[in-house]
């Protein structure tokens, strides 16, 4: 289970581990409950996350557009180098807002 804290209209979430296909389910149902809650927009918290897998960032990705639909953002913090070289590779630096 992943933290969460509420901030104004952004959530914070900290999943404090690898993001890999193993706990994607619960991890995208928790993010899923959150969109529907109507906030506008997700920090994910990348603090001691290792790992992503192509699973993880299908989560990811699935998330980012569910927000954007309802006009909201996705924003990734304190991802590892390795995770924001992934990012760039994937380009997806250039959806997500990357905060150091």
């Amino acid at each position: 289970m992943s933290q969460v804290v509420n901030v104004q209209e952004c959530v914070n979430v900290s999943p404090a581990r690898d993001i890999v296909a193993g706990m994607t389910n619960e991890f995208k149902s928790e993010l899923e409950a959150i969109v529907a809650s109507g906030v506008s927009g997700i920090v994910i918290d990348l603090d001691g996350v290792e790992m992503i897998d192509s699973v993880g960032l299908g989560v990811l990705i699935s998330i980012h557009n569910q927000l954007r639909a309802n006009g909201g953002k996705l924003a990734i913090k304190n991802p590892s180098d390795d995770i924001f070289a992934l990012f760039r590779t994937m380009r997806l630096n250039h959806h997500f807002d990357i905060i150091s």
